[in-house]
């Protein structure tokens, strides 16, 4: 069974469609009127009632681990799946192994087998650079060996060990995107560092700077993560590739850049960094914009602003 092709018609099923950046790429497709399921434990009427045309979301609401679940969402009218759905945290899959397997490796193959049966004509699948481990400070590409240092890591080079196999078993048109730090309005729920600069300006608090504060980040904006998916959505590229900002910010210039952008002072404090602290994040994107067209347009200065006009608007500082 062959089914290579791009997913130019028929309903798209986002799963995690709920979650922070799976309301930005509905929000993007409902703005090119395409059809669109969401596959989440959240309703998307919750979380998504004010992007225009929500009302036009078919809602899947359920744990993808419930077979049941998964069946109801694909079937012969879905034109492409993008799976964002994932249990993400780094230290929760030391935590809870077993489950991160669960959540992130069983729920892809089962996806797979239904797109696999149905010939879905598209299958995009959001990994990470944490694949490839600590690499120093070298540049990552996607030739870099599969090293991951936690289960959160080994989980999503599993499943994309797992979607290769289906594309080279049945000729499935896959694609898995690598991504680098994720940042944008709507992710007041998060822990990484961005928002902790967020809610450090909104209260009048301060952050905790790992080691001298010069190891580097690559961070990409929401914007562009949305754009990467859309064009993987609709490329015929089968493979892995990178989508990233571009850019390499040191944890220090985050700060600087977070100073400015609010006027906070955002006072930070130098602690031990963990074992295991990573010296760079660096990508390689020149692949990326060959195999799928991403190129990064959105410089990090120039996203925290928005992204600060969230936060500033829309979350309320705890009393």
């Amino acid at each position: 069974m062959t089914n290579r092709g791009t997913a130019r018609s028929g309903r798209i099923v986002v799963t995690g469609g709920s979650g922070f950046i799976g309301r930005a790429v509905v929000a993007e497709l409902l703005r090119a009127s395409r059809p669109v399921t969401v596959v989440d434990k959240v309703p998307f009427s919750e979380v998504g009632k004010d992007i225009p045309g929500a009302d036009r979301v078919q809602m899947i609401t359920g744990d993808l681990k419930d077979d049941a679940v998964c069946e109801a969402a694909i079937g012969a009218d879905t034109g492409g799946i993008i799976h964002l759905a994932a249990m993400t945290y780094v230290l929760k899959s030391k935590e809870d192994p077993q489950g991160t397997f669960a959540e992130n490796v069983v729920v892809t193959q089962r996806l797979l087998e239904l797109a696999r049966i149905n010939a879905v004509p598209r299958f995009v699948f959001a990994s990470t650079n944490a694949v490839v481990g600590n690499v120093g400070t070298r540049t990552i590409n996607t030739e870099m060996a599969i090293r991951p240092l936690a289960p959160y890591g080994a989980t999503k080079a599993a499943s994309e060990m797992l979607i290769s196999g289906y594309a080279g078993s049945y000729g499935m048109s896959t694609c898995s995107l690598r991504f680098t730090n994720v940042y944008g309005p709507g992710m007041d729920h998060k822990d990484s560092f961005v928002p902790r600069l967020m809610r450090a300006a909104l209260t009048g608090g301060g952050v905790k700077i790992y080691g001298d504060g010069t190891q580097r980040r690559d961070l990409v904006h929401l914007d562009d993560i949305v754009a990467g998916l859309i064009s993987a959505l609709d490329s015929e590229y089968v493979g892995t590739t990178i989508v990233g900002g571009g850019e390499s910010v040191t944890v220090l210039q985050m700060v600087q850049d977070a100073r400015t952008v609010t006027g906070a002072p955002i006072p930070a404090e130098h602690i031990d960094p963990p074992a295991g602290e990573m010296p760079a994040v660096i990508v390689e994107l020149a692949d990326s914009e060959q195999t799928i067209g991403y190129r990064p347009s959105v410089r990090f200065a120039d996203g925290l602003v928005g992204t600060w006009e969230y936060f500033r608007e829309s979350v309320k500082p705890a009393s």
